[in-house]
Order: C-alpha cells, then structure tokens, then sequence
C-alpha cells in the first residue's frame, strides 16, 4: 500500500499538513473579477508561492 493510499482514511493534524507542504512546496493560484451588469471592469490574476526557507536553499531576497 503506498504512503497516500495509507492517509486517505486517516485525520492529519494540522501541523502535519503544514509540515507536508512546506517540504514540498505549493503555488497557490486565483483570478478576480469584479463586473457590473455582465461587463467585467477588473480582472485580476493572484499568485503565491508557499516553500520553507533553509540554510540549503535560502530565501532569493
């Protein structure tokens, strides 16, 4: 059984999923639009980058 079939039915701690994703890394992604009366007047793309910081991989900053 590999290691996602074994928590599909198991509660995570928060703290393990954040533990998870900061190891991996996420992209978080979204789009807003506000519009009136069916025409779109602002459109706006988001983006986020989520990943730890390590002495291996320091921040780019």
């Amino acid at each position: 059984m590999s290691e996602e079939d074994s928590l599909a039915g198991r509660q995570i701690a928060l703290i393990d999923l954040l533990d998870r994703l900061l190891n991996g890394g996420a992209v978080l992604t979204g789009d807003v639009v506000l519009s009136v009366a069916d025409v779109d007047l602002v459109h706006i793309n988001l983006r986020a980058v989520i990943r730890s910081i390590t002495p291996d991989s320091p921040a780019p900053w």
